[in-house]
């Protein structure tokens, strides 16, 4: 069994999807190394950070955070690209576990009851496969022993993506385009809405709207990462 394991390790080797470097047999997705050293924002411990900020005064939330930086460049970029693209869903779920493992020791998200990624439009699934988002919410989910619904939001349009827009123009192109798809499992629920990067929280801001008027709900916001503005 260990030849075979050398012999396929050979012909499809494991490396880690942020530096490219071979993974040992302990390590999953990441190496030790890169994991170690991931830009971590420790938002989550905090009430009052930048990822809160930018819904204050727009939309009513309990918490909100991101687990990494992203800058242009950096391995949080090349693992955000990735996972959208490269078909690598196992980044998803893997830093959704880790995340998991942070928000645990936070009082501001300990109350969460359900899981909900923000969702693509059927067209851009049909593409793609699979959402990013979801797959970071079902690490996520693992990790904090909360169900995930990925259907409780649809989009109702093909949005443009938001790459390279203004602020301005986020919020237009993202306008009135989700839906709840059944307001009752979200009655009187703490709901953790989750996505890949926030930047200025236009998508996430929408999908607030149209989850906040259902009865007793409390939203709060999780991210794999923040890019600058």
């Amino acid at each position: 069994m260990l030849l075979i394991d050398d012999f396929i390790s050979i012909l499809f080797p494991r490396i880690c999807a942020a530096c490219g470097n071979s993974l040992w047999k302990q390590e999953e997705t990441l190496c030790i190394s890169c994991e170690f050293h991931l830009p971590r924002t420790n938002f989550h411990l905090t009430s009052e950070n930048p990822v809160s900020r930018m819904f204050w005064g727009r939309v009513p939330l309990e918490s909100a955070a991101a687990y990494l930086y992203f800058n242009k460049g950096n391995k949080v970029q090349r693992l955000i690209h990735q996972l959208k693209y490269k078909g690598r869903k196992d980044i998803g779920i893997c830093l959704g576990r880790q995340y998991g493992n942070h928000l645990k020791e936070s009082p501001l998200f300990r109350s969460v009851q359900q899981i909900v990624p923000v969702p693509l439009h059927t067209k851009k699934l049909a593409q793609r496969g699979y959402n990013q988002s979801e797959q970071f919410a079902i690490g996520m989910g693992e990790s904090l022993n909360i169900p995930v619904a990925p259907e409780a939001l649809f989009r109702t349009k093909d949005t443009e993506t938001q790459t390279k827009k203004s602020r301005f123009r986020r919020y237009q192109n993202v306008a009135a385009v989700f839906e709840v798809s059944d307001p009752g499992p979200m009655e009187m629920k703490h709901i953790l809405l989750v996505d890949d990067v926030i930047t200025t929280g236009a998508t996430l801001e929408s999908c607030i709207q149209v989850i906040s008027p259902i009865r007793g709900v409390r939203i709060s916001v999780a991210t794999i990462a923040m890019a600058p503005a």
